[in-house]
């Protein structure tokens, strides 16, 4: 083995990227073939104290050398599975709580015990990936999503974004969207306009994410529509980028995930399942959203979807 990868080996894994951008889907994905424990979103402001103690308050918080001391011994203990079954059992309000515990502590254990690699998949660590990968020492994987279907996907599971979470973040305002201060603000305050909420979403997490992968040439960029297209050739190149064996075991769990057998469209009370039928759901934004709201997506991304997207279309 050399140096290189045996360091991609060690190294726990970032998969982050706007949330309905398909980092559940990479994520478990990534996991299929065995080599990594998967984390699911300790920066979810709904997180489990068993799996990360800190408390997360803002959607999409931003950790850096300024503010690091709040999170850093307990990112290290989640990358080492340490799970805190006291505090966890402090939490518990219901038997759904608890079988969430029970899932997560053995999660743990297992991975623990088999000294798998971390993966941390969650999206809303995106803004936060240069320090997961200059502190934690992750190989960041970024995804990203036509900014129709993304939007499409939250009205479909009526899921608004608040943007006060970000302009809360003095230091995330600081470093990355203070020269969008305005117009989140103007957005901000018209809380019904939830198309207008999430495209503007979309444009700031791109817009940082151009300058992350000018900033880091080692991050990756894996783009939704090209894993739907072609996942077995798409998840092969990316399992060799991180280091991980691409073996029939994963191969067989991506089919099985993107077969065509499955369905186009998943309910709403199953928005992370990961069995889709990969092609078809790509179209599906085109009758999700009317031609103004397709029309307002468009005028507020589309400067910056054209540098992720060539050849992009709103047809």
């Amino acid at each position: 083995m050399t140096e290189t990868n045996s360091i991609q080996r060690l190294s726990p894994i970032l998969v982050c990227g706007a949330h309905r951008t398909g980092t559940t889907w990479v994520g478990k994905m990534l996991s299929a073939g065995g080599e990594t424990g998967y984390i699911s979103e300790p920066l979810n402001v709904l997180h489990r104290p068993g799996v990360l103690t800190p408390a997360v308050r803002c959607w999409y918080t931003y950790i850096c050398a300024d503010n690091e001391e709040e999170y850093l011994a307990g990112f290290q203990e989640t990358l080492r599975f340490k799970y805190h079954t006291l505090d966890e059992l402090r939490s518990l309000r219901s038997f759904k709580d608890l079988g969430r515990m029970l899932r997560d502590w053995s999660s743990f254990f297992f991975a623990r015990t088999h000294n798998l690699r971390p993966l941390l998949k969650d999206p809303f660590a995106v803004f936060s990936s240069p320090w997961f990968a200059s502190r934690l020492g992750c190989q960041v994987v970024i995804t990203i999503r036509h900014p129709a279907a993304f939007v499409s996907s939250l009205k479909r599971l009526d899921w608004p974004f608040q943007l006060q979470d970000l302009l809360d973040q003095p230091l995330l305002m600081r470093d990355w969207l203070e020269p969008f201060r305005s117009e989140i603000e103007r957005i901000a305050s018209q809380p019904a306009d939830t198309i207008g909420q999430n495209s503007l979403l979309w444009r700031l997490v791109y817009s940082v994410v151009k300058s992350l992968l000018a900033a880091h040439p080692e991050f990756t960029l894996v783009r939704h529509e090209d894993l739907s297209l072609d996942p077995p050739a798409g998840y092969e190149k990316l399992y060799a980028r991180l280091g991980l064996a691409y073996t029939d075991k994963a191969c067989r769990a991506i089919l099985a995930s993107t077969s065509s057998e499955n369905p186009e469209e998943l309910k709403r009370s199953s928005a992370h399942a990961v069995r889709l039928d990969s092609r078809a759901n790509l179209a599906n934004w085109k009758r999700r959203l009317s031609a103004a709201e397709i029309q307002r997506v468009r005028l507020i991304t589309e400067a910056t979807a054209s540098d992720f997207y060539p050849d992009l279309s709103w047809d």
